[in-house]
């Protein structure tokens, strides 16, 4: 069979070629490369033609070598690359080069495939995923269905025959001395947790092919807890499996490669729960989209022209809000814990015979009961809670300090946006659904402290440059305005806005919110991006969000926030590394987050932060100066809106306002019907817009690249 090749995928081997493609990189850094994402169709994304096979032996038990293009998406040029792929079967490894020049020199990375899974995914089309053993995973795609078959099965193949002859091996050993020896490689584990995934399918298919009526039935309340219990011990030892793994893998696996998925990075510490179970949809790494930008060396186009704009323009969706119609928020937001579900127990044991581990809840509906009184587009607007923290950002005097400010709003941000760790959801966003408010600031809450050489600090009252700024506030206070706006239904995406003109500093960002089953608990997470920009100092810091995990589901559910985020300046070349630990199976404290902040150039740490994201957190800059903040006893600024008789009625509080009113009565069934009639009024405004072959067009926020941009925001001239 001759080799196939296919042309290079665009931008492969010039990420950041040309000041021409700059527009696109500044979309890049605002958009969410992740698969799935739009940017991915047609062949843009896809791998090469059929892969080769090496050799004309038709007996399947001889090795044959596979070689051809696949795409494969890798973290360190942030999206798809066509790299070449070459399995062989004799030492049962998966090498890839970057091109097929390369592949007479040393590997760019190698995936061992014994005990491997191989799974297709429907984040994109035609991709595929290798899970090994020690945990690392290689997201490929391929071409076309057919190709995407080919290299499923040959790699499937080689893992099962090494996995085979691995278990034969071992049986032929007849000391236990060298049986623990060869465990070490992992194929017995494995092949343990092959059969006893094999065990929990049987028992959902007996489960399931009992009749809904009768005596024994599948809708039985012992027998779905069964069901749901297997599952997710099933998930807990494939945890388990993972630890033993890569704590083996430190003295056992090679260096990693330069293209290596972060998953494979991750130390078992971080606490967020790693899938290699073979041929298992749990093999799937849930987190916040896994993505943590590297930003260009370069600033973005988008800075150069900030400076003519400075905030003075017309805004078409914040400036239809006449700030003398709105009043202080009076709702009383806060929520019950769901405490012991005994009397929803049925119906959650019957939601979880329906699903299946790693499946994608986007589409499945939840229980009412386990909703918030607030729209998701409103959380994003609770992360504002404390403006006066947000707008003393670009008060500071050097670009470490605010970055150390940023993060210090950062983690602060979580405990009312999240309502703690209240386990409910927010009311999921009808497509067009617009959320407005804001929030009024008192200059003095806005005093710049620097820290003389970083060492104590002083109070510098209000920068000289910041003096223009409070004449133009005439009422005493800055005003902080944001909006907000579901602008896709499938995938569900949001974007919001927020911005002070006085202040020149805004931020844009777009979140796709990503539900996934995995036994006992439901994983969230929060795809995307957003961007800070700090006009005075022509700064902009990308960040990404933390994935959220609702834990014990079926007892008294709670909620923890778990992954790896960034925060990074490419202009100053300061980054931080925020961790959001998840609580370890035994002991280890819940809610626990630390966080770091470096100068890459020197790589010289310039604050680290440990505690609690809802709770008490301590900085220690370099200096040694530490700062604790009590995020329970920080000051709430309430934000502002208008009255729900003179908002819009495709606005949040509105648009939901009896499914609100129902919950706070407690009226469960009452509530279930309006959210029904708001989920039928979307379907059928759905149809319509296919019948008359018209796209949806958002009214705040327009698509560019692979995100989401406010329309107007404050560094672009109108």
């Amino acid at each position: 069979m001759d080799k196939a090749h296919s042309s290079p995928h665009p931008g492969t081997n010039k990420p950041n070629s040309s000041s021409s493609n700059s527009a696109s990189r500044k979309l890049g850094r605002a958009g969410s490369h992740s698969p799935g994402s739009g940017s991915l169709g047609g062949s843009a994304g896809a791998g090469g033609g059929r892969g080769s096979v090496l050799g004309n032996s038709v007996n399947p038990q001889q090795a044959r070598k596979v070689e051809g293009v696949l795409s494969k998406y890798t973290n360190l040029i942030q999206g798809w690359q066509n790299r070449y792929f070459l399995l062989d079967p004799d030492l049962g490894q998966l090498h890839y080069f970057v091109n097929e020049q390369g592949k007479s020199q040393k590997p760019r990375g190698s995936l061992p495939l014994i005990g491997a899974s191989v799974t297709q995914s429907d984040e994109a089309p035609h991709m595929f995923i290798v899970h090994s053993v020690t945990g690392e995973l290689y997201k490929l795609r391929a071409s076309d269905a057919k190709e995407e078959q080919f290299w499923i099965g040959q790699l499937q193949t080689c893992a099962r025959r090494h996995s085979d002859s691995s278990a034969k091996g071992r049986r032929l050993k007849g000391s236990d001395e060298h049986l623990s020896v060869e465990r070490s490689a992992g194929g017995q584990d494995v092949l343990v947790m092959s059969q006893a995934e094999g065990q929990q399918k049987n028992l959902v298919h007996s489960i399931d092919s009992l009749p809904s009526r009768g005596p024994l039935s599948c809708l039985d309340q012992d027998l779905l807890l069964l069901k749901a219990t297997s599952a997710a011990t099933l998930s807990c030892l494939g945890e388990c499996l993972n630890i033993l793994q890569q704590t083996q893998s430190h003295s056992q696996a090679p260096p990693p490669s330069s293209e290596r998925h972060p998953a494979a990075q991750r130390a078992p510490s971080d606490g967020v729960p790693v899938w290699t179970v073979p041929k298992s949809p749990s093999g799937e790494l849930l987190k916040n989209g896994g993505l943590t930008p590297l930003c260009s060396a370069e600033p973005s186009p988008a800075l150069s022209k900030r400076s003519t704009s400075h905030g003075t323009e017309h805004h078409m969706g914040l400036e239809d809000i006449n700030p003398s119609d709105e009043l202080t928020d009076t709702e009383d937001n806060d929520e019950e814990d769901l405490g012991v579900l005994d009397d929803q127990r049925s119906i959650i044991l019957h939601l979880l015979s329906q699903l299946k581990l790693g499946m994608d809840l986007t589409r499945v509906v939840l229980p009412t009961f386990i909703l918030e009184k607030r729209s998701l587009l409103e959380m994003y607007a609770n992360f504002m809670a404390h403006p006066d923290m947000f707008l003393s950002i670009t008060a500071g005097a050097t670009a470490e300090d605010r970055i150390v400010r940023f993060v210090e709003y950062y983690l602060t941000a979580f405990h009312e946006g999240r309502k703690g760790a209240v386990a409910k959801k927010p009311y999921n966003p009808i497509l067009g659904e617009t959320f407005h408010c804001s929030w009024e600031v008192p200059r003095e809450k806005v005093k710049p402290q620097v820290r003389s050489n970083q060492g104590s600090s002083r109070d510098q009252g209000r920068a000289p440059n910041n003096s223009q700024q409070a004449e133009d506030s005439s009422a005493g206070c800055y005003r902080v305005r944001f909006v907000a706006e579901q602008v896709s239904h499938h995938p569900p995406v949001s974007g919001f806005y927020c911005e002070c003109r006085e202040r020149k500093m805004c931020v844009s960002a777009h979140v796709w919110t990503k539900s996934k089953f995995m036994g006992m608990s439901i994983g969230v997470s929060m795809v995307g991006e957003g961007v800070l920009c700090l006009l005075e100092h022509d700064e902009e810091y990308v960040f990404t969000l933390p994935s959220a995990y609702a834990r014990s589901i079926l007892t008294v559910p709670w909620v923890e926030l778990g992954g790896k985020v960034s925060i990074s300046c490419a202009k100053s070349g300061y980054s931080a590394t925020v961790t959001f630990h998840t609580k370890p199976f035994y002991g280890g404290k819940v809610h626990r987050v630390t966080a770091e902040v470096k100068h890459n150039s020197t790589n010289t740490i310039v604050c680290k932060a440990q505690g609690e994201w809802n709770g008490t957190l301590e900085f220690t800059y370099s200096s040694g100066e530490t700062k604790v903040i009590d995020t329970d006893k920080l000051p709430v600024t309430k934000k502002k809106l208008r009255p729900v008789e003179r908002q819009g009625r495709t606005e949040s509080r509105r648009l939901w306002k009896r499914v609100t009113k129902s919950l706070k009565d407690g009226n469960i069934d009452e509530a279930t019907e309006h959210k029904h009639r708001l989920e039928e009024r979307q379907r059928g405004e759905e149809k319509q817009r296919a019948a008359d072959n018209k796209a949806w067009t958002p009214k705040y926020f327009t698509k560019e690249g692979d995100g989401w941009m406010y329309i107007h925001p404050l560094w672009k001239p109108t």
